[in-house]
């Protein structure tokens, strides 16, 4: 069922009493890249190229009952086969921070890059939380060409896909509440259904960007990532998100910023190189 559209403002609702949730990010790999690689046209801003780290990350909601985890990760034998390094397997990872993937409620794939929707199998009962805009780009006329195509599998999308026909898969629009004070909002630009996610925290609202933010720099510098679908759409949503996340106490989470492992505190001393608290 496709979630009808809504204003293009974030809607900044004060979350039902109590409906509070604890959220953690689970680095699951790490590579080496550099300033040329990761940012559009980067020459343009005449800086010498350097060497920088690229971390790879998925994200775990519990809370009122429910478990919820955002994006699933690469399969590790894709991720050796692009030249990641796999810093532990994703179902070991879930598993050292408690969740079973047969208990887990939904899962929310902001994006269908390998590196967010590789183990979308671990979760054989969960419903499957999806961009309308997504899904049909990904399984439309355009999906198979070049230049979008590479940082895709097209067996892991061919598993949302058999997902949906099982009845699993829930298509959202521009806005659209997944759980109470759990808000997943259509950005695109990296993509052209790309997810944020606002979740109400103790702390305050925690905003899952995921790969709308990969580095914490392209916020603060206004440097576009350099794989893109609309660049006009990433610009925007470097501003939705600086809506969502500036006023006090909102925490902001990057895609693929190492800095995530030193900006939150550890989980646990037990996973104190696998998780942190968001909050």
């Amino acid at each position: 069922m496709t979630e009808a559209n809504v204003s293009q403002t974030p809607d900044r609702r004060e979350p039902a009493q109590g409906s509070t949730y604890e959220v953690v990010a689970i680095r699951y790999g790490t590579r080496e890249t550099s300033k040329v690689d990761s940012y559009h046209r980067y020459p343009e801003y005449g800086e010498p190229d350097v060497k920088v780290d690229m971390d790879y990350f998925f994200w775990v909601v519990r809370g009122q009952g429910r478990t919820i985890v955002i994006d699933t990760g690469f399969d590790p034998e894709v991720g050796v086969r692009r030249g990641r390094t796999v810093t532990i397997d994703p179902a070991d990872a879930l598993a050292r921070v408690g969740v079973d993937p047969a208990q887990v409620d939904q899962v929310v794939v902001t994006h269908f890059h390998y590196d967010h929707i590789g183990n979308v199998d671990l979760f054989p009962r969960s419903e499957i939380v999806v961009a309308d805009r997504e899904l049909e780009f990904w399984t439309g006329p355009y999906a198979t060409r070049l230049l979008v195509a590479s940082p895709t599998e097209s067996n892991e999308i061919r598993r949302v896909q058999d997902a949906a026909r099982d009845g699993r898969v829930r298509v959202v629009g521009e806005q659209a509440g997944i759980a109470p004070g759990i808000d997943a909002i259509r950005v695109g630009g990296h993509t052209p259904g790309q997810l944020v996610l606002t979740v109400a925290t103790e702390a305050g609202q925690a905003v899952i960007a995921s790969d709308a933010l990969h580095y914490y720099e392209e916020y603060e510098l206004d440097r576009p990532f350099a794989i893109l679908t609309d660049l006009e759409e990433m610009y925007r949503a470097y501003d939705t998100l600086r809506e969502l996340a500036e006023p006090s106490g909102h925490a902001l989470v990057a895609g693929h910023d190492p800095a995530v492992m030193t900006r939150f505190p550890g989980l646990s001393d037990e996973t104190a190189e696998v998780a942190v608290r968001i909050a």
